[in-house]
């Protein structure tokens, strides 16, 4: 037996186990913890493509058991979390039904990642935001009420209408035809990697200064950066 095909697998199931231990808390409305295990499932789904490129064992079990491990942590979660959120919001008797909305999340996060495993154009960068950018970005806003209190709590937790707006949002970055840059980089290279140089310092800045604040902000600089560098890249080749 190959004990290092067995690596990557292992911390597939870690990435796994970690979106079920979310689902728990979410459904006790404990948001921090859900976002820490999500975040750790996230971590752990980073090392296990790692391991499979290092020790050159990627095959077709291990793109699976990813995308089956992905669509719990970064696909049934932030969907619960929304339908926790929408069920918390002020809903009226006639759309006690609304907040089922919010696995809508889900739908698109299970369509992208079927995608995502027949597209060979996104070897090295995405098209589309990945989803486990999009599982930080929903899993996150829940806790940003802890930190601003009243008026993070007005808007995230009771306008019903900015939650659904979000939830069919991501749903269709996460499958829009939008290149969104790599964030891999091969080589120290200040004139190859300027944009990826750029948008990382300002991200470990962000977190710094404004800690779980600084992860909606992120995932929207991200799209918005690559938004920008695609226009700038078409000019640029008329």
């Amino acid at each position: 037996m190959n004990i290092k095909a067995l690596i990557p697998n292992f911390f597939t199931m870690l990435n796994l186990f970690c979106g079920c231990v979310a689902l728990v808390f979410v459904s006790n409305t404990e948001f921090e913890l859900a976002f820490f295990f999500v975040s750790l499932g996230i971590f752990f789904d980073f090392f296990d493509g790692f391991f499979a490129r290092k020790f050159n064992v990627a095959g077709p079990l291990g793109v699976q058991l990813d995308s089956l491990a992905d669509m719990v942590t970064s696909g049934v979660v932030p969907g619960y979390v929304m339908y926790k959120m929408l069920l918390n919001s002020r809903l009226t008797s006639i759309l006690e039904w609304l907040p089922f909305l919010g696995f809508i999340i889900t739908l698109g996060a299970c369509y992208r990642l079927a995608k995502f495993n027949i597209d060979t154009r996104q070897s090295d960068s995405f098209i589309g935001l990945p989803t486990p950018a999009n599982a930080l970005f929903f899993t996150s806003l829940p806790i940003l009420p802890l930190v601003f209190h009243d008026n993070f709590h007005i808007i995230f937790s009771y306008n019903k209408w900015i939650l659904l707006a979000l939830t069919f949002l991501s749903a269709y970055v996460m499958n829009a035809e939008i290149p969104l840059f790599s964030l891999k980089i091969k080589n120290f290279s200040f004139a190859k990697y300027k944009l990826q140089i750029f948008f990382l310092a300002i991200s470990v800045l962000m977190l710094i200064f404004l800690q779980i604040v600084a992860v909606p902000l992120i995932i929207l600089l991200y799209v918005l950066l690559s938004v920008i560098n695609n226009i700038v890249n078409k000019k640029a080749s008329v």
